[in-house]
């Protein structure tokens, strides 16, 4: 199993990213925070997870362990695969996802694009005895950015999501009263910020 990976950033996408390792390009697929966190040239250390399928070997990357940890947590719930999984780490940190599955908290779970009340309910009856494991005091992945930028990385990595350009659009506007008043707000705190407007 790939666990980590150092290298240079070769190229990176809304959410996916490449890096050189030592001449060998290597794609894993990321969540938006962890993407805009980042810039072609940057050197890295991820934290990886390699999702296999009879036709398929997918890597998936990610800037903390505890971010890795709640991915491969997630997808040991009943039907939940490594897109819902990638999800629910793109809207939740792991301290919050353990504090919304240990305490029931069934609405703010659905806020995930794909878990609707009944996969909800099921991640909390399957994982509320696991969630504790998972690490505290993780770092908030991100950095500040300029508002032409924020904008643009937050616009992208709803896109990623699956959400429509236009309601990425109106997300981004209903967040960057934030983004005004706390110009160093990383784009990861934006983007959820957004994601949780969507969800209402």
């Amino acid at each position: 199993m790939i666990a980590r990976l150092t290298g240079q950033v070769a190229a990176v996408g809304g959410t996916w990213l490449v890096i050189d390792l030592s001449g060998f390009g290597l794609k894993a697929l990321c969540t938006p925070s962890t993407a805009t966190s980042v810039r072609v040239g940057d050197r890295v250390t991820l934290h990886t997870s390699l999702v296999v399928r009879e036709d398929s070997l997918t890597l998936y990357a990610f800037a903390e362990p505890g971010e890795r940890d709640c991915f491969e947590l997630v997808q040991s719930a009943t039907g939940i695969g490594p897109k819902i999984a990638q999800a629910v780490v793109s809207v939740f940190g792991p301290d919050e996802f353990r504090a919304a599955v240990a305490s029931g908290n069934v609405a703010a779970l659905t806020r995930v694009p794909g878990i609707g009340s009944k996969g909800a309910q099921r991640l909390v009856l399957e994982l509320k005895d696991k969630v504790a494991a998972l690490g505290s005091g993780a770092p908030v992945v991100g950095s500040a950015a300029a508002a032409a930028v924020w904008r643009e990385q937050v616009r992208a990595g709803l896109e990623g999501l699956g959400y429509s350009t236009r309601d990425a659009e109106a997300a981004c506007e209903r967040v960057s009263g934030l983004a005004e008043e706390s110009p160093d707000t990383p784009v990861a705190v934006l983007l959820r910020a957004a994601l949780r407007t969507l969800a209402k």
